[in-house]
C-alpha cells in the first residue's frame, strides 16, 4: 500500500496543470451509456475513480479505448445492465449508470451503494424521481431492480439538494417521453458541464445552472465530442497549499469562475490573486489570517474544500469556527491534524480551530479523499518529515499529485 513522505517547509514557487474534474468526467462517462454513437471525450483526468467507471462500463458491453487524457466510448453491444456490488462498493459515483440505463434499455441492476466514511448519501431521492417517471423499482438481495416500458415526464421535487440525484434524473428524463421539471436541482458546475454534453448530444434542456430544470424528452440521442471542465477542487487544494507554505504560482487550465466561494475565503486569509479565463495567479507573504466558513451547497463553499481550509486554519493567526452542514462525519481528519500538532476542539458539525505558529511532523492516517489533501497541505508545512499512510485514497481524486508539488519545489515522495 503506498504512502507519502513529505520532508515540510518549503516555499511554492512555479506552474502547474489543472487537470480535468472527475466529478464532471464519472457523470459524462455514464452519460454515454444514452446514444449507440461514438463519444470523444477529452481532458479526462487519469483516477482510480475513472479507471473504475472503465470497469464498470466495460462489463456491460461499451466499448473504450483510451489514449492518455483522450478517451473513445462507444455503447452501441451492450450486453449487461448490471453494476455489480463488487464495483459499486467501491465508488459511490457508480450509481449514475442507473438513469441512463433505465431510459435506454428500460431496464437496470444496480446495487445499493450502502454508506461510505463520510456519512450516510441515500439514494432515496434518485429512486423517488425515477417512480414518479414511472419506474417500477424493487429492493432485492442489496440491488435495485429498474423497469419501465418509456419513462415519462414529471414533476420532481427533491427533498434536498442532491448532485448525483439531480445528475440521475437529468440523464433520465432526456429519453422520457413528455416534459419533466426538476425542482430544488444541484447547481454545481459539474452538473451543468454534464448539462452541456447533452444538450450536445441532443437533448433539450432549460435552466441549465439554475436549480429548475425542464427538460423535453427526445426520441434518440447522438455522440459528441467534448472536453471535461477543470476540476475546481484540485485547483482549490493546491491554492490551500500555496496559502499555507507561501510563494507563488500560476495555475494553468483552470475554472475560476466556479470558483468564487473558495477564492473569496483565499483574499480573507491574506493571498492575493489575479485570474484569467483560464488560469490563476497567486501568491502568499504572510501568515494566513483566521477564516470562517460554512459548507453549503454551489454556489455556497463546497463541503470538498473543507478539510484543506481546516489545514490552512491550523496555521492561521487566531481562531476560526467552521460549520460542516453536509456531511455528519467529515471531521475525521481532525484527530490526524491534532498529530501533527494542530489545536482542534470538535462540538457536534462545528470544528473550533487555533492557529499554531508551527506544526511539526508525524506518521498519519488518510480517512477520506478530501481528508488525504489536508493531510498533504499539512505536511507541507510541518516540521520534519510526515508519513501519510492509505494515500489510495488521494489517487481516487488527485492525478499525479506528488509530481505537481515536486514542479512547485516541495519535497515530496511516493514509497511502495
Amino acid at each position: 500500500m503506498d504512502r507519502f513522505a513529505i520532508h515540510g517547509g518549503h516555499r511554492l514557487e512555479g506552474s502547474i496543470e489543472v487537470s480535468g474534474a472527475k466529478n464532471a468526467a464519472l457523470p459524462i462517462l455514464a452519460a454515454c451509456l444514452l446514444s449507440a454513437d461514438k463519444f470523444e471525450l477529452s481532458n479526462v483526468p487519469q483516477l482510480q475513480d475513472i479507471r473504475t467507471m472503465q470497469r464498470l462500463l466495460a462489463g456491460m458491453g461499451v466499448k473504450l479505448v483510451r489514449d492518455g487524457h483522450q478517451m473513445q466510448v462507444q455503447a452501441d453491444a451492450v450486453s449487461s445492465v448490471e453494476a455489480p456490488y463488487e464495483l459499486v462498493k467501491t465508488m459511490r459515483a457508480s450509481i449514475l449508470v442507473l438513469g441512463p440505463l433505465l431510459a435506454r434499455f428500460g431496464e437496470a441492476k444496480v446495487s445499493l451503494p450502502g454508506g461510505c466514511a463520510i456519512g450516510q448519501r441515500p439514494v432515496d431521492q434518485h429512486v423517488k424521481g425515477l417512480q414518479a417517471m414511472g419506474a417500477e423499482i424493487r429492493i432485492e438481495h442489496g440491488y435495485l431492480n429498474a423497469r419501465a416500458k418509456r419513462l415519462h415526464g414529471a414533476r420532481i421535487v427533491t427533498d434536498m439538494v442532491t448532485v448525483t440525484g439531480t445528475e440521475n434524473l437529468m440523464m433520465a428524463a432526456v429519453l422520457a417521453k413528455g416534459t419533466t421539471l426538476i425542482e430544488n436541482a444541484a447547481r454545481e458546475p459539474e452538473v451543468v458541464d454534464l448539462a452541456q454534453m447533452l444538450v450536445q448530444m441532443g437533448a433539450k434542456i432549460e435552466g441549465i445552472g439554475t436549480d429548475r430544470l425542464g427538460i423535453e424528452g427526445v426520441e434518440e440521442l447522438k455522440g459528441a465530442r467534448y472536453k471535461v471542465m477543470p476540476d475546481r477542487i484540485e485547483a482549490g487544494t493546491f491554492l490551500c497549499a500555496l496559502a499555507a507554505c507561501g510563494g507563488r504560482i500560476r495555475l494553468e487550465s483552470a475554472h475560476p469562475a466556479s470558483m468564487d466561494a473558495s477564492l473569496e475565503k483565499l483574499r480573507d486569509a491574506g493571498a492575493r490573486i489575479r485570474c484569467g479565463e483560464d488560469w490563476i495567479e497567486m501568491e502568499m507573504a504572510s501568515r494566513p489570517r483566521p477564516i470562517n466558513l460554512r459548507t453549503a451547497p454551489y454556489p455556497g463553499f463546497a463541503t470538498d474544500m473543507q478539510a484543506q481550509f481546516m489545514a490552512l486554519n491550523a496555521l492561521a493567526d487566531g481562531t476560526s469556527v467552521i460549520h460542516e452542514t453536509i456531511f455528519e462525519n467529515r471531521f475525521m481528519h481532525v484527530q490526524e491534524l491534532n498529530r501533527l500538532g494542530a489545536d482542534i476542539q470538535i462540538e457536534g458539525h462545528t470544528a473550533i480551530v487555533k492557529g499554531v505558529a508551527a506544526l511539526s511532523a508525524a506518521n498519519v492516517m488518510a480517512t477520506d479523499l478530501r481528508a488525504s489533501a489536508g493531510l498533504v497541505i499539512a505536511a507541507l508545512v510541518a516540521r520534519g518529515t510526515t508519513t501519510i499512510e492509505r494515500i489510495y485514497h488521494l489517487d481516487r481524486g488527485y492525478e499525479a499529485m506528488e509530481r505537481k508539488l515536486q514542479n512547485l519545489g516541495a519535497q515530496v515522495e511516493r514509497l511502495k
